[in-house]
């Protein structure tokens, strides 16, 4: 099959499923400009997902904004570093059921079936293609180059959100928002203050920044962190010419056991949201301890290269500047490098997202709600907004209660209350329907009065039928 023939497929199953029916939503009206039912924040995969469910949904006013030029929504041609995605190549995410739409059958319409068959893992740039694809397939209300500033509650159950758009201020008017910003959407980076305080920032970049690495050729860099990332950019580093990585991590063992694998077949991503409170936060602290390990092919390929050098069990204690060198010291001593490279995630807090600041004192954190034994209690994970099973934000006392409905986080923000159905590709299949299912239902109960008024008057006759029947002139005759 070509892809022009899946084209075509895509669209026969669409229309198989009623897919573009008419709303049933009555259009809201307001003086300052049009009101969306739904903007979603962000057009990675995430964003795209929730923009064809909505869709499903008869649920047709909507807009999907994100601040990259089109294209370049999401990590994957911008910081992302990795060779392959890292998730199994045959779990499904954003197609929600609809087999013409799942990167396999898009993969196999370019290299067929036995071009799948030797596929291993989803090259990261091909699994962005298809995001582009999927786009353009279903022709989603994506714009781009607008950027959220600022969400703005108003009355009536109205948010104005404050954007810049090519570098002009606007406003759009919606019901509802969704966060689908990944996973800087629920905090910001992590760079250690030890480290941003002690260096000028020529010295150093999060993974998660642009780095020319033209300009690293020949340097010996430092990469702080264990994770997946550290190796990606290890490996990535010295491909580009690097002369020497070092990556340091501060246990005396890298990590063996990835969690998330033992979650996409043990039923624990699709129901993680009947788990009680208690049982939630000690299976997200279990998953903060064991952290994920970098894939086999990403060690591989990163320690396979004569410049690479792993140090456990090396926590960084102090960083300083010396002579445009940063100088680290660890527990095995001093070492000069020309650049350092940061892999340490990400802190989630609502109060660093200034798209929140007019709302977040009011939102509830886990802190607010649950008290875990000494054990297992993590600042990290207390910091997280606490959500409703739906994704929407819930309010710590009264007065936040108005101001917050209406506005969802389908992030990394979601992670503690939601599971992996929101911060990892394999959970998508099971958050993106239940986070649609989530906004249509406030759709539809804000304008339960109507609705039931609309039902109970409803009064057009569509059976004809009659009795005694009369009789025709031919039975006559």
């Amino acid at each position: 099959m070509s892809l022009e023939a899946l084209n075509e497929r895509v669209k026969t199953d669409l229309s198989y499923i009623n897919f573009g029916a008419s709303d049933w939503i009555q259009p809201r009206t307001h003086e300052d400009g049009h009101v969306y039912d739904t903007v979603i924040i962000g057009g990675g995969q995430s964003g795209l997902g929730i923009a064809f469910g909505l869709l499903r949904e008869r649920i047709s006013n909507i807009l999907v904004i994100d601040e990259n030029p089109e294209g370049y929504e999401g990590p994957w041609d911008t910081y992302a570093r990795m060779i392959t995605l890292r998730t199994p190549k045959h779990l499904t995410s954003i197609d929600l059921g609809i087999p013409s739409l799942t990167f396999r059958a898009w993969w196999e319409a370019q290299a067929g079936v036995e071009g799948w068959e030797k596929l291993d893992k989803i090259p990261r740039g091909d699994w962005m293609d298809y995001l582009r694809w999927y786009r353009r397939i279903l022709n989603l209300p994506v714009i781009n180059d607008t950027k959220l500033q600022l969400i703005e509650p108003l009355s009536e159950g109205l948010h104005c959100l404050h954007v810049s758009k090519n570098g002009k201020l606007e406003k759009l008017l919606a019901r509802k928002v969704i966060l689908a910003t990944g996973i800087q959407g629920g905090g910001e980076w992590h760079v250690p203050s030890f480290i941003s305080e002690s260096l000028p920032k020529s010295l150093y970049s999060h993974t998660s920044e642009s780095i020319d690495f033209t300009k690293l050729k020949g340097k010996k860099l430092a990469i702080l962190g264990g994770g997946a990332s550290a190796f990606d950019n290890a490996n990535h580093a010295l491909s580009k010419g690097a002369g020497e990585v070092h990556v340091f991590v501060r246990r005396k063992e890298l990590p063996r056991v990835n969690p998330i694998r033992q979650m996409e077949v043990s039923g624990m991503i699709e129901h993680y949201s009947a788990f009680s409170d208690a049982e939630k936060y000690a299976g997200m602290a279990h998953f903060f301890k064991l952290n994920q390990p970098p894939t086999n092919d990403i060690f591989e390929r990163a320690s396979s290269w004569s410049g690479f050098h792993l140090h456990l069990g090396a926590p960084w204690l102090l960083v300083e500047e010396d002579q445009s060198s940063a100088v680290v010291t660890t527990p095995q001593g001093k070492t000069k490098f020309d650049f350092l490279i940061i892999s340490t995630g990400l802190i989630t807090d609502p109060a660093l997202r200034p798209e929140l600041k007019m709302v977040e004192k009011h939102i509830t954190r886990w802190k607010d709600r649950y008290t875990a034994p000494e054990d297992i209690a993590n600042q990290l994970i207390d910091a997280h907004p606490y959500l409703s099973n739906g994704f929407a934000f819930t309010s710590k006392d009264k007065a936040g209660e108005a101001l917050l409905y209406g506005l969802f986080a389908f992030n990394y923000s979601a992670l503690i209350s939601c599971g992996l159905s929101a911060s990892a590709l394999s959970g998508m299949r099971c958050g993106i329907p239940r986070i649609v299912s989530a906004v249509a239902d406030e759709l539809f109960l804000d304008d339960r009065k109507q609705k039931l008024q609309d039902f109970l008057s409803y009064d057009v006759e569509e059976f004809v039928g009659e009795w005694p029947k009369k009789e025709s002139a031919a039975t006559l005759n």
